[in-house]
């Protein structure tokens, strides 16, 4: 039997309400995976005939968490940012994004002076998903085409967050997520 949307969604919210942490957040990864595993899901969401932008394709009203799709036409090499009190899973469905990861070295957890330390970076290919927890910093670096679902826990464009500018050493908030990173 085909994964579908409806059926990611429904064990995703048993997989949070179950988990309300790190270990629900791992089986929304996996269960995304396994939802990247549709053709006719992904040819719907991210295929070659999907709109260009973001688009939501779900909003939880109980849990909050957001089910998005990602369609880039043009590269975007993003700068390290967090999604403040929420998490992302990233689902890659087309082309690859390469993702790092950072460590705040400067004890801060607010905008102002900061200094990073990146500490990973790896590459999301088809069909593979990376957690990104509250508070963890990364960035993104996608080519032409690269598209991808991607799952927050909150519509962060009413979180509050930060975007970081190494060559400055500073911590900048982002009061959208239209005003700045993805």
């Amino acid at each position: 039997m085909t994964y579908t949307l409806d059926a990611f969604v429904k064990d995703a919210q048993a997989a949070l309400k179950a988990h309300n942490g790190p270990a629900g957040r791992e089986q929304v990864r996996v269960l995304l995976e396994k939802l990247l595993t549709n053709k006719s899901f992904v040819d719907e969401a991210v295929g070659p005939a999907a709109p260009m932008g973001t688009r939501k394709l779900y909003e939880d009203k109980d849990l909050g968490f957001v089910v998005l799709a990602h369609c880039n036409a043009k590269p975007h090499k993003s700068p390290p940012h967090d999604h403040g009190p929420s998490w992302a899973v990233y689902g890659q469905a087309v082309k690859h994004t390469d993702m790092s990861e950072f460590k705040r070295l400067d004890g801060g957890a607010d905008a102002g002076a900061a200094k990073l330390e990146q500490v990973k970076s790896y590459r999301l290919e088809p069909g593979h998903a990376g957690v990104y927890d509250v508070g963890a910093i990364h960035a993104i670096d996608y080519p032409e085409g690269s598209r991808f679902v991607r799952v927050t826990g909150r519509d962060l464009d009413y979180v509050r967050r930060l975007k970081f500018d190494m060559a400055a050493g500073k911590a900048i908030t982002i009061e959208s997520a239209t005003a700045g990173a993805a």
